[in-house]
């Protein structure tokens, strides 16, 4: 199926591993130039270099930390020329209210939450001029299946849930679709963090990590979450709008 995306321009963040990454390859095989942001310089140029080897696109990285509004700003003037946003930079940690402290759940909204927020409010002016866009959130399951031992997760996920689907009506004026991905247990270095903490909490013993992956069904893999952000930033999904998709392999009706 042809995608109908080859010659746009996307900007995905945290861009360099795990599921942002794999949306920057989905992307590129689509013909889709890539903006590049994350933290770590080293990371990004690995993670150009791999997809320059196979797809013949542009791709600029931007080191950048965009828990601050200000960067999340400079940002989206540098990159003023994307038809695409992957929101995706963020790892809210595992704990219950009082496992994670104040100065924690904030840095951790800041990135997750406001960081999706201060950057959709930068971009999307250009992507009205420009006559219409794609945003796709990548948030998570937890603001679905809330667990009180995630609970900033469970109220960041939610908010981002919420920002999507009011954003998506705002959408339906601008020409700007606005869609939401939520998953569960996806193959990454941040589950491996997650299931480190939720192994110190439950069995006290953080090395047990790989006693608590789910076993049915077992973990995604970030290229079948970008699979589905690929199809959705695409013209074939031009009548997704305002909702939030769940791909979870069924883990959320075994709850």
């Amino acid at each position: 199926m042809d995608l109908q995306l080859t010659g746009k321009t996307a900007l995905i963040t945290g861009g360099s591993q795990g599921i942002g990454l794999a949306c920057a390859q989905g992307l590129a095989a689509e013909g889709v130039h890539l903006h590049l942001a994350a933290r770590t310089a080293a990371d990004l140029e690995a993670a150009k270099a791999g997809i320059q080897r196979q797809h013949n696109v542009s791709v600029t990285t931007h080191a950048v930390d965009l828990s601050s509004g200000d960067v999340c700003r400079s940002l989206a003037t540098t990159c003023k020329d994307i038809d695409i946003l992957v929101n995706n930079a963020g790892a809210i940690p595992r704990g219950d209210l009082w496992m994670v402290d104040e100065a924690t759940w904030r840095k951790a909204w800041d990135l997750k939450v406001f960081g999706y927020i201060n950057l959709t409010r930068a971009v999307w002016p250009n992507m009205k001029a420009k006559g219409g866009g794609v945003i796709v959130n990548i948030i998570g399951l937890g603001g679905d299946r809330v667990n009180p031992g995630y609970i900033a997760g469970a109220g960041g996920n939610a908010a981002v849930m919420g920002f999507t689907r009011a954003m998506g009506a705002q959408g339906l004026d601008d020409k700007i679709r606005v869609v939401g991905l939520n998953m569960a247990g996806v193959r990454t270095a941040r589950m491996e963090r997650a299931l480190k903490t939720q192994a110190k909490m439950q069995l006290g013993d953080e090395s047990r990590w790989e006693e608590l992956i789910q076993k049915r069904p077992p973990p995604g893999t970030p290229e079948e979450i970008a699979n589905l952000a690929v199809f959705c930033a695409s013209p074939r999904a031009s009548h997704i709008n305002a909702t939030v998709l769940t791909i979870d392999g069924g883990v959320s009706v075994l709850r």
